[in-house]
């Protein structure tokens, strides 16, 4: 299969409706994780060429925002044709550049699309509300407005939906929008602003930059970028939302994750062992939801533990666009380095490594960063291993009497992203429900990621901000109140 872009092309930025060469001094090679082959080279954007892209996008909002609701929207549904007619191609695209399996791949798609379907409403989720007579012959009206010029800055694990999170929501409330994917996966979204290309859109209300810390910082330090909206690791995660606010910019930053699931004796032990295993193990672990602590209670300890171990030695792990292949590698010799390092460390701190993924081969993939997957037993709820985002195809197995010293384990966990139980008890999953200090929710489910007219919710070191991704809340992030209060006097002169 032919790889996506050539070797050694230059990727550009698309400025004020066109395709720009970048004049940067720096450029990062993009590597396929399967094969190390390079894909193309990617500019690291200076904060000037980002100015530019500010400058296009202040310049096209006063129209834009001027364009009715229901006239910004049109382009939107141009855009789902569009991305459903070549999901197949933009699939392959995100597979070579970023991992994980076609299948991954094309679900992952899905997901962005189902964003556009949700923004494509927002002549109604827009609306605001209005009350007569709050006070003799005086009326009062919220309306909501857009910001003006936002941002996104987004992560290498979901290259083709995370920014689609942001990027339909922000122009159907008439913003106008800058995109910085992450530096390492910039080839599926410069396809998917080609398609936007034909979508009709006015010059400079999407733009794209490639970049790294540089176009960052110039995206949170320039006066003209009202929001801001992140999605990576919690350090980072920490540094975008502080320099935003800083610059007096309103910021959502989704941060990292440590995410747990309680497995009950009562629980279906088949079910929860494929819905677990796809959880921590698809995607090569690499995402934001994927659980990689499975806690188990009482008899569960050694029913999931074998069932498990055996379910995740029989994945087979290649290049995501063989057939059969059920995993994908990690992004980065750096990422397999450190995964590799931690196994070693959980296995230093008292740990049975039940299933080594360490020193992974794969035939014809010899230059790939491959981990397979890991299965670690007994991992202390007080070591190191038990706190720390590991960010691959591990899963630590901690043990707990009962649901009380299970949940507050959770509760222990500076992070907040997922957490799943699994039982047949309506009772347990009602508590749970209430109790879980997570922000995402699952019932018999292994990734509890919420539909696009819900937001993808977080707590704690998992997310900075107020309003979420997704749904109302992006409606809410992307826009501002307007309260109008009214009263007209009565015209005696005239008669109606």
């Amino acid at each position: 299969m032919t790889v996506a872009t050539p070797a050694a092309t230059k990727l550009t930025n698309y400025i004020n409706g066109q395709w720009t060469e970048s004049s940067a001094t720096a450029w990062q090679d993009v590597v396929n994780p399967a094969t190390g082959e390079v894909l193309a080279r990617v500019p690291l954007t200076d904060a000037a060429e980002v100015s530019r892209a500010i400058e296009a996008a202040a310049a096209a909002y006063p129209e834009w925002r001027r364009t009715p609701p229901e006239d910004r929207i049109q382009p939107l549904f141009k855009l789902k044709q569009l991305l459903e007619e070549h999901v197949d191609g933009l699939g392959r695209i995100l597979t070579q550049e970023n991992g994980k399996t076609f299948a991954e791949g094309k679900a992952e798609l899905r997901r962005a699309i189902e964003n556009v379907e949700v923004a494509c409403g927002i002549p109604t989720m827009m609306q605001g509300y209005n009350l007569e007579d709050v006070a003799r012959g005086i009326d009062e009206t919220m309306i909501r407005q857009p910001l003006g010029v936002v941002a996104a800055i987004t992560p290498f694990n979901f290259p083709g939906m995370i920014p689609f999170w942001f990027l339909p929501y922000a122009i159907a409330c008439g913003n106008t929008f800058i995109l910085k994917p992450s530096e390492r996966v910039p080839l599926t979204m410069r396809r998917a602003f080609e398609l936007l290309e034909q979508c009709g859109l006015p010059k400079g209300v999407v733009n794209l930059v490639n970049g790294g810390k540089a176009a960052v910082d110039a995206l949170l330090d320039h006066p003209k970028v009202r929001a801001i909206s992140f999605v990576g690791s919690t350090p980072v995660a920490k540094y975008v939302y502080a320099r935003a606010g800083a610059n007096g910019k309103r910021a959502q930053c989704q941060g990292g994750a440590k995410n747990h699931v309680i497995i009950l004796p009562d629980a279906d032990m088949q079910m929860a062992t494929q819905i677990i295993s796809d959880s921590a193990f698809g995607c090569a672990g690499q995402r934001c939801l994927a659980v990689s602590v499975a806690v188990t209670v009482g008899e569960a300890q050694k029913t999931f533990r074998d069932s498990i171990t055996d379910a995740a030695s029989k994945l087979r792990v290649g290049n995501g666009l063989d057939d059969g292949v059920q995993m994908g590698p990690v992004i980065t010799p750096q990422s397999k380095s450190r995964i590799e390092s931690l196994i070693g460390a959980g296995e230093k701190q008292g740990a049975k490594v039940l299933l080594d993924g360490r020193g992974a081969r794969i035939p014809k993939c010899e230059a790939g960063t491959f981990v397979k997957p890991t299965v670690l037993d007994g991992v202390s709820p007080t070591s190191e291993l038990a706190d720390t985002e590991i960010f691959g195809p591990v899963l630590s197995l901690v043990h707990a009497d009962d649901m009380d010293e299970a949940l507050a384990f959770l509760e222990r966990s500076a992070y907040g992203n997922q957490a799943s139980l699994f039982t047949s008890s309506g009772s347990a999953a009602r508590r749970f429900r209430y109790e879980a200090p997570a922000g995402n929710i699952g019932i018999n489910i292994g990734v509890a990621a919420p539909m696009a007219y819900f937001p993808f919710s977080g707590w704690k070191d998992s997310f900075f901000g107020v309003m979420h991704g997704q749904g109302r809340d992006a409606v809410e992030f992307y826009t501002e109140k307007k309260v109008v209060i009214e009263r007209w006097a009565k015209e005696h002169s005239r008669k109606f």
